[in-house]
């Protein structure tokens, strides 16, 4: 026997190359991805009480590959769907190809015509093996919704009419920043959510972790590959330093740092000084070489902001990110002054003015230049347009704070 939480990390690491078998085997995307989803429900319900199989990959091919041939004849399908159950009947029982087709499967998951909406949750399912109610959940929609959400992906994926292969290299790049782009978002998403009580989603945040590893593997010498999964360990190695034991949101400032991941650092510092080598430095790379300064500092007064501060202006010019201005103002009050950080923050108000981060900075920086009165105002609009219940405690606590 083995206990489902171990069945549950076997079957995401097997779940890519089942279903990279079945499409190649048979075609057809969005059929191939719920016969494996169908396999994978099977599996987490019959190995924790009967055992892993000897080949556990090979029985999950199996099962999806039934689940097709179940498809076509229900569908009474052509000549050409009928031959595919011919040769699917001949379904290998023993040790599988070692082809790992991961890459491939992100590639179409990813695919530039899928907003991030559609491509992250289907990407979870496809890549991740999760099921469409745990991502309905880490998503806080009801399963219904995010079941259509995954159905218009692979629609989409269809009439795409994508052989199943590396896009050609003249495509490549492009596809890779929308690869890139999606584990960012998945990432972000998981390490603070968007909406809900907690403060943090780990199961997406890994989840997310781990298929930057995957696509690392197949692209080692992809610097911005390189820097994104740098970025990531960086940032998530200050996770157990970010809350409370109660749940609540502690500021980067205060945070304990003898219990950061000291491990995850010293993997991401050595990531990110291999990609930076390359001297083909892009966005991922200068946001990792900046959370690697944050992390390297034992202490908040032994941060090296100015090179902080250097490191968001160039992430400024490259990207025109408003974003990036604003975390630019923090680094530069933090050299120059508050009020230096505030007349930087004025260039963005057009931009961000609705934006609850921009108004919790501004709090902030008015709070350090001594404007108590203007930082409350600031804190009770940030935590009014604020939507992670963590967040909004936070920032109504501020306000508070200042008031007494």
């Amino acid at each position: 026997m083995t206990t489902p939480s171990a069945t549950e990390g076997l079957l995401r690491e097997l779940a890519p190359q089942a279903l990279g078998a079945v499409l190649r085997r048979f075609g057809n995307f969005a059929d191939a991805e719920d016969a494996v989803q169908e396999a994978l429900i099977v599996a987490i319900e019959k190995w924790p009480v009967g055992g892993v199989p000897d080949n556990p990959l090979g029985w999950l091919i199996t099962v999806a590959s039934r689940r097709m041939m179940e498809q076509f004849r229900r569908d009474d399908a052509r000549r050409r769907r009928e031959d595919l159950v011919v040769a699917g009947a001949r379904t290998p029982q023993g040790p599988t190809p070692g082809t790992d087709d991961t890459l491939i499967l992100m590639f179409m998951c990813c695919h530039p015509t899928l907003s991030p909406s559609a491509a992250i949750p289907l990407t979870l399912r496809a890549i991740g093996g999760l099921t469409t109610r745990e991502i309905a959940a880490a998503f806080l929609v009801p399963e219904a919704t995010m079941a259509q959400r995954i159905s218009r992906a692979k629609t989409k994926i269809r009439e795409a009419d994508e052989p199943f292969a590396l896009p050609p290299e003249s495509d490549r790049s492009v596809r890779i920043r929308s690869v890139l782009h999606i584990l960012y978002l998945m990432f972000s998403e998981g390490y603070t959510t968007s909406a809900g009580y907690e403060l943090t989603r780990s199961d997406l945040s890994s989840e997310a972790i781990r298929l930057a590893q995957a696509v690392h593997r197949s692209l080692p010498q992809e610097p911005e590959v390189t820097g994104l999964l740098a970025l990531m360990l960086l940032t998530d190695a200050r996770r157990p330093g970010r809350t409370e034991d109660d749940g609540s949101l502690v500021p980067l400032l205060l945070q304990d740092r003898t219990r950061w991941d000291r491990a995850l650092i010293g993997e991401g510092v050595a990531l990110i000084t291999r990609a930076l080598e390359q001297h083909r430095i892009g966005e991922y790379q200068l946001q990792a070489a900046i959370a690697a300064v944050h992390d390297q500092a034992l202490l908040p007064k032994d941060t090296d902001w100015s090179a902080i501060e250097s490191l968001y202006a160039r992430l400024e010019h490259k990207t025109g990110n408003p974003m990036v201005t604003l975390n630019r103002s923090v680094a530069v009050s933090m050299v120059d002054g508050p009020e230096a950080g505030l007349r930087m923050l004025d260039g963005v108000a057009d931009r961000l003015g609705d934006h609850h981060r921009y108004h919790a900075v501004r709090a902030h920086l008015l709070a350090e230049a001594g404007e108590t009165d203007r930082a409350i105002c600031e804190f009770e609009l940030a935590s009014q347009s604020a939507t992670n219940l963590r967040e909004r405690h936070y920032l109504t606590t501020e306000a508070a704070r200042l008031a007494t």
